[in-house]
């Protein structure tokens, strides 16, 4: 038996998954670390930690495999897209990981988007403007973290310091690349106009390799503490969303993969890449001949977090009387409210909004509220935003590529049957739900598995792909969505002139009250 991990570096934690020849899971470790938003806007992580994480999660499932000689075949990554490290002349960060969920960069960001530039960047990089990118970040240092920025050799993402510690060189896979803003999807390089912009030069960007690249040669040190042999080959692997595509075997023609984790995005495949002309989709490269189009969007299962934690501590604590998880419980409660939520509306932008409308200013808001409403409407309204925000994704994504066959969907929410009715409802589509609900780590296994021969297409993923779970469409849930979708849309657009406003007093409260504790 052949075994591969697919070790998938997330946004809060790592998950290292052990797969068998037949893609099935042998093995699991999920290890957490600390996401730090010590000031407005903020969202970083620690490199050491996730490094530590890494290792952790490698050498727990490494033991309790207890393999034989020869029978890994290797290790595959996925990795979550848009961080940015600083590293000095020695390659020692000078920075924190700053996340695709850090804000900082927005002056720079809507700076592009008012000067005509950033559409000139979308058109040749494939990435509509937004602070989750590297370029903005960049851009962010260079004006405001000038000490830093003078002191920066290379400029790189979360999984070129992990493999640099591991064995000793820089590279960056063109999927990752891709996502930083500074990527030219058409020539497959670095762009001029992009790095002129942000302020950056081609000796302080990683070398650029294909998405089945092998390292081998691992760090002695390292590979004693996993407990594997150090020639054990790595391949750098791609970024979660085109893998979360592949790990659902959503990358045929009109298979569209929708994923809610902490965030959330719907994608498709292309044999070639698209631009939108409304900047509102992302491009990027999965593998050859295998382009992904989509969008993502900030607010996902993190916006049930905050009902959870905010909105329904009275539950949260009968949940944990109870010994239930807390989320069944609310689950639960919204479900004893219709579809609709009695005519209440949230529109979930608790985080800024990347996919469709690419604002950070952007801000949730309940809408049609009266005193009849409890705070199970309030529940089941928040899951609905969440999955309405879905939905005007995909109507972009539609008049991109053209309306979907076949959905697939996965993410945490899966786990949750009401979450996947509700989108059968909202989407007026089947909806079927993979086996796996790990499907990014089973994607970057599969194309682990290609890398190493051990099958003969990306399209083999089929087999080890299941289906546990098909929705269809209530007729009675979708006939009042159809009512409520279009009011969704209305307020979203017709709130963006107050989002900046709102923002901005917001962030001089914050700053103040800073200042008042320092």
């Amino acid at each position: 038996m052949e075994y591969v991990i697919g070790l998938d570096i997330g946004t809060t934690s790592t998950k290292t998954v052990l797969y068998d020849e037949a893609g099935k899971v042998r093995g699991y470790s999920n290890d957490l670390y600390n996401l730090y938003q010590d000031t407005p806007d903020m969202a970083e992580e620690d490199p050491e930690e996730i490094f530590s994480a890494i290792i952790s999660g490698l050498s727990k499932v490494i033991e309790k495999a207890d393999l034989k000689p020869g029978e890994l075949k290797g290790v595959s990554y996925s990795c979550a897209m848009h961080s940015l490290i600083c590293l000095d002349e020695n390659h020692k960060p000078l920075t924190r990981a700053i996340t695709w969920a850090d804000n900082r960069a927005v002056n720079y960001a809507d700076e592009l988007k008012n000067n005509g530039i950033g559409m000139e960047l979308y058109k040749k990089t494939g990435v509509p403007v937004h602070p989750m990118t590297p370029l903005t970040k960049i851009m962010w240092i260079r004006n405001e973290r000038p000490e830093i920025y003078k002191k920066t050799r290379y400029f790189v993402g979360i999984k070129e310091y992990v493999n640099y510690k591991f064995f000793g060189t820089l590279k960056e896979d063109y999927s990752i690349a891709n996502a930083t803003a500074l990527f030219n999807i058409f020539n497959m390089d670095w762009d001029d106009q992009a790095m002129s912009v942000a302020g950056v030069t081609r000796d302080q960007l990683p070398e650029l390799v294909d998405t089945t690249y092998q390292f081998q040669g691992m760090n002695e040190r390292y590979a004693n503490m996993i407990g594997i042999d150090k020639d054990i080959p790595f391949v750098i692997g791609a970024s979660d969303g085109p893998l979360a595509n592949l790990g659902v075997d959503a990358i045929k023609p009109g298979v569209v993969a929708v994923t809610i984790g902490t965030s959330g995005a719907v994608r498709i495949v292309s044999d070639k890449p698209r631009i939108d002309p409304k900047a509102r989709v992302f491009c990027y490269y999965l593998a050859k001949d295998m382009w992904v189009i989509g969008g993502p969007v900030n607010n996902g299962g993190i916006v049930f977090r905050w009902i959870r934690d905010q909105i329904c501590l009275p539950e949260k604590v009968t949940a944990e009387e109870m010994h239930v998880d807390a989320y069944d419980l609310l689950t639960n409660i919204a479900s004893s409210v219709p579809a609709g939520s009695d005519g209440l509306i949230f529109l979930p932008f608790l985080g800024g909004e990347r996919a469709p409308i690419w604002d950070a200013d952007a801000r949730g808001t309940f809408f049609g509220l009266t005193r009849q409403h409890t705070r199970a409407n309030m529940i089941r309204a928040a899951l609905e935003g969440i999955v309405y925000n879905l939905y005007t994704v995909m109507l972009a994504l539609s008049e991109v590529v053209g309306e979907p066959t076949k959905i697939q969907a996965t993410g945490g929410f899966a786990r949750s049957e009401l979450w996947r009715q509700m989108l059968a409802d909202v989407f007026e589509q089947d909806v079927n739900i993979p086996e796996s609900v790990e499907g990014t780590a089973l994607g970057a296994a599969v194309l682990g598995m290609y890398s190493f021969k051990m099958i003969d297409s990306l399209y083999d993923v089929e087999k080890f792909v299941g289906v546990t779970n098909t929705h269809k469409p209530n007729p009675e849930n979708y006939k009042a969505y159809r009512e409520l979708i279009p009011i969704y849309i209305r307020l979203s657009r017709a709130l963006k002139p107050e989002y900046k406003n709102i923002a901005t007093f917001q962030r001089q409260s914050e700053n103040e009250q800073d200042d008042e504790q320092k």
